[in-house]
């Protein structure tokens, strides 16, 4: 752990004092074994972030803290930014989102995810009556089973190589497969696995002229797809979804802030707790975490809190 300078509270900023913070173990599994390409380091960049992908580098972006300072009505509030793992912040009143009282700040930390999540479901089309797979039982692909499977008369399958994430699946409300018992002719396939054999899985798994949604990002690994077969005969169309930009249909409408005060609300939901499965105090991170992002088969959100 390091000891860091916070910048001076001043107009227009917002001190925080963080009382949870959340691990994205695909994301930042990635950056803990130096898997992000030179090509992508400027565009990884995460707000706050300090130094670089060759390291050292402070990375993370889903921080929960409450208001020390700032505008007066906010003073006590808990609060969302986007910031790396860190028990005090001086952030820009614009970066911050205040959590309702209806979130506790626990289940806040998942926003980042979610926000992720509500995009999937955007690129994805999803509509009421149609039938769709999630490749990958992570906190992101259960995070998108639960919105999906919000949606009325949809039929949401998650399919995982883990047989322990069933119980979890159906608590999002959705059904649970193994790959090799996955459904096939589905309207919608989205894979969010983080490896190319998921996606290998959703290209089979979806119907004549479907949908399938690379949810995943691979860092610098890469995919190998069978592009051949019935690939062109059943006129799949792979779309890529990333949230670091809204959808260009919702562009027009939506702003980042109008979403993240969406993800606020969708957080209203006690369900979600059941995806946080662990949590370690800032002290215990350096030991921790290492093992919890790479082999933990049970861990899904992994969160730091900063308050014993």
């Amino acid at each position: 752990m390091i000891n860091e300078i916070l910048r001076a509270d001043g107009d227009g900023t917002v001190r925080l004092r963080a009382l949870y913070s959340a691990v994205s173990r695909g994301t930042e599994r990635l950056v803990l074994e130096g898997r992000v390409p030179p090509s992508e380091w400027e565009r990884m960049r995460c707000p706050h972030q300090a130094g670089s992908f060759a390291f050292p580098v402070k990375y993370g972006y889903a921080l929960v803290g409450r208001v020390e300072a700032g505008p007066a009505a906010w003073i006590g509030r808990n609060a969302f930014v986007l910031h790396p793992h860190q028990d005090r912040a001086v952030v820009d009143a614009a970066m911050v989102t205040l959590v309702p009282d209806t979130v506790p700040a626990r289940r806040a930390t998942l926003a980042a995810n979610t926000e992720t999540a509500l995009n999937i479901v955007w690129d994805s089309g999803a509509a009421p009556g149609d039938r769709i797979l999630v490749v990958g039982a992570g906190l992101v692909g259960l995070l998108v089973a639960r919105l999906l499977a919000r949606i009325p008369g949809t039929e949401v399958t998650v399919a995982d190589t883990n047989p322990a994430r069933e119980g979890v699946v159906g608590r999002m409300g959705a059904l649970f497969a193994h790959p090799d018992a996955a459904p096939g002719e589905v309207d919608i396939a989205i894979n969010t696995s983080g490896n190319d054999a998921g996606l290998r899985l959703a290209l089979s798994a979806a119907g004549l002229e479907a949908r399938v949604v690379e949810a995943s990002w691979h860092g610098a690994n890469e995919a190998r797809l069978p592009l051949g077969a019935d690939f062109h005969v059943k006129r799949l169309r792979i779309v890529s979804s990333q949230v670091g930009r809204i959808p260009p249909e919702r562009a027009p409408r939506w702003t980042h802030a109008r979403r993240m005060e969406r993800v606020m609300r969708l957080l209203e939901d006690d369900a979600l707790d059941h995806l946080i499965t662990h949590e370690i105090e800032l002290g215990e991170a350096p030991e921790r975490l290492p093992p919890l992002i790479k082999t933990d088969p049970g861990a899904i959100a992994v969160l730091i809190h900063y308050e014993s």
